[in-house]
C-alpha cells in the first residue's frame, strides 16, 4: 500500500571526475550500484512499488535499472528537465507516490547514502500518518553527527521524539540521515515543476511540533566524495554486507 521514493536528480558535482559521465547513483561500491542497496532492503521490508527521481543523465539511470523486476519491485521514474531540490522533486513525484483521494504518507531516501536501516521499521509511523487522527507531516532519521558535519542540524528529545530547531536539557542534536516519511500535506504549497529545497518546510513544521523523529546507531554513510566511496568499498570488500 505504502511507496517509497529514492532521490538521484542530483549532480554529484563534489563526486568528480567520478560523476562526469555517469550519474552518482550508479557509482559501484562493494561490487554494487549504491542505488542497488536501497532497492533491496526496500524489496525485503516489503514496499513494492518505488519511485525514482532524475534530472542529470537520467536516461541512464533508467535504463541500468529498468522496470525494477530484477529486484522484486516496480520502479516508477519521475523526470525533472533540471533538477528540482528535495522538495520541489517530491512534490513534482506526488501523482506517483499518494492517492489523490486517501493522501497517504510515504518513505523517501537519499540514493546516495548506504544505510542498514531496515525500512520495516518504518510502518508504525506510516501507519500512525496514515491515521484520521494524525498531525504529524514528516518524521526523520538521524544519525550521529559525521566528521564532515559536525554541527548537526536538528535536536531531538529522546523521550518524546520531537524534533525542534533550538533544544534543552536532555536533547541531542543530531544529524538528518536522508531518509524520512512525509504527509503529502508537506508539500501541498508546491506547484509541479517548482525547485524547492527542503528544510525550510521542515523547520516550519518543526515550528509547529509537526515533525518527530528517531535516533539510528547503526551503519550510516553519505557517499558525498570519492573518498568516502573508496572508504565504502573497502568496507563492503573486507565485510560484506549482511541481509537484515
Amino acid at each position: 500500500m505504502f511507496r517509497a521514493m529514492l532521490l538521484a536528480a542530483g549532480k554529484g558535482t563534489r563526486m568528480r571526475p567520478l560523476t562526469d559521465d555517469l550519474p552518482k547513483p550508479l557509482l559501484r561500491a562493494g561490487n554494487k550500484m549504491l542505488i542497488e542497496y536501497h532497492l533491496e532492503k526496500l524489496a525485503r521490508s516489503g514496499f513494492a512499488d518505488i519511485v525514482i527521481n532524475h534530472a542529470y543523465l537520467g536516461s541512464m539511470i533508467e535504463s541500468a535499472l529498468g522496470d525494477g523486476s530484477r529486484y522484486g519491485v516496480t520502479i516508477h521514474y519521475s523526470a525533472e528537465q533540471e533538477g528540482l531540490e528535495t522538495a520541489g522533486g517530491i512534490a513534482n513525484a506526488l501523482p506517483l507516490l499518494t492517492d489523490t483521494a486517501c493522501q497517504r504518507p510515504f518513505v523517501v531516501a537519499n540514493a546516495d547514502i548506504f544505510c542498514q536501516l531496515d525500512f520495516a521499521s518504518l510502518y508504525p509511523v506510516l501507519e500512525q500518518m496514515n491515521s484520521t487522527a494524525n498531525s504529524l507531516l514528516a518524521h526523520l532519521i538521524l544519525v550521529d553527527n559525521p566528521a564532515h558535519h559536525s554541527e548537526g542540524d536538528f535536536w531531538l528529545h529522546p523521550q518524546s521524539g520531537q524534533l525542534s530547531q533550538s533544544g534543552g536539557t536532555g536533547w541531542s542534536k543530531l544529524t538528518f540521515g536522508g531518509i524520512g516519511v512525509y504527509h503529502p500535506l508537506l508539500f501541498k504549497d508546491i506547484a509541479p515543476g517548482r525547485s524547492q529545497k527542503l528544510a525550510p518546510l521542515l523547520r516550519e513544521a518543526m515550528d509547529g511540533g509537526k515533525v518527530s523523529g528517531a535516533y539510528f546507531a547503526g551503519t550510516w554513510m553519505d557517499i558525498g566524495t570519492p573518498e568516502r566511496l573508496r572508504e565504502l568499498d573497502a568496507s563492503l570488500n573486507c565485510h560484506p554486507v549482511r541481509e537484515i
